[in-house]
């Protein structure tokens, strides 16, 4: 109302003076509807009681914390309370936070590679994929691997279930392994050789190989080679024939084989289609990504053997 006297009040210079925000700052929350006047003057000056100089405080405070003038007018409309407007408010914040800590991670990663813009560029657009899709990119992966043969389920199991799951605050490592890790599932070289991997799985279980993973053989393979080369043996010595015998006769008893000529070349095969080294760095990446504990590098292990094989190829 125009010229009714309503007690103490104050004019929008007041209320800059008293808060420390400037007129032009408290006219625009006045002109927005969410600090209308209380009453207007006789000369049609906006005027303000003690109860808008609180809801003032509330308004400067709500901003101060990033929360948006829509939301702060439901707020002093009573249609949310403060409680609500704050998590949806905190919740804006966590996805921006998270924005912000990848784009830095990729700045990282860009500044520690020497990146030229298209690869950054390409990294920005990888690194921005959603854990639903990053999760989708392996799963499409192994589809187009193992799917349709009947190779070994519990490798596809765990192929299916070792996906990554980049953190919020991701190092330049996680993130440069991520990039490597998304390009090297698309690589149709890489799926060639892995769906021959699938499918060799898939002949030896037409043959009645049935069995499942095999980490105990694995382990003792990479202890009893790895003490051949650490004692200096090489594959085409004498000395790695007894080596090579040892470990041929736990792979026939593992697999309900006798050591022959013919056995040890299939081995060879076994092994040199198993032992591509990226499949190994497909691994070395998602333990990267996860923060897991790296894995101890096989290659060398599997490429002693294999050459081992080819210098003693009979029992």
């Amino acid at each position: 109302m125009v010229g009714v006297d309503h007690g103490t009040s104050y004019s929008i210079g007041d209320l800059a003076r008293r808060t420390g925000l400037s007129v032009r700052t408290i006219r625009f929350y006045s002109d927005a509807g969410v600090l209308p006047p209380t009453f207007r003057s006789s000369a049609n000056h906006r005027r303000y009681d003690l109860t808008a100089v609180a809801r003032l405080d509330l308004i400067r405070t709500l901003r101060e914390l990033g929360v948006d003038l829509a939301s702060i007018h439901r707020v002093l409309t009573d249609e949310i309370s403060v409680s609500q407007a704050a998590t949806a408010h905190a919740e804006a914040l966590d996805v921006q936070i998270r924005v912000l800590r990848l784009r830095r991670a990729v700045l990282r990663a860009v500044a520690k590679r020497d990146s030229s813009p298209e690869e950054m560029e390409l990294m920005h657009r990888i690194v921005q994929l959603s854990e639903a899709e990053r999760h989708r990119l392996i799963h499409d992966f192994v589809d187009s691997t193992f799917g349709g043969v009947d190779a070994n389920p519990e490798l596809v199991e765990l192929l299916r279930s070792a996906v990554p799951h980049l953190p919020d605050e991701p190092t330049a490592d996680q993130v440069e392994s991520w990039i490597e890790l998304a390009e090297l599932v698309q690589d149709t070289d890489f799926r060639a050789g892995v769906r021959r991997m699938a499918e060799y799985q898939a002949a030896e279980r037409a043959d009645g190989d049935r069995t499942g993973l095999h980490h105990e053989l694995t382990n003792h393979v990479r202890d009893r080679v790895a003490a051949a080369i650490a004692g200096g043996i090489r594959p085409a010595s004498t000395q790695a024939g007894p080596v090579t015998s040892e470990l041929v006769a736990r792979y026939a008893d593992t697999f309900g084989a006798t050591d022959s000529a013919e056995y040890r070349a299939k081995l060879v095969t076994r092994l040199t289609i198993a032992n591509d080294p990226r499949v190994e760095r497909y691994w070395q990446l998602i333990a990267i990504i996860n923060g897991s504990a790296p894995m101890t590098p096989l290659a060398p292990v599997f490429r002693w053997f294999t050459e081992a094989l080819r210098h003693h190829p009979e029992p």
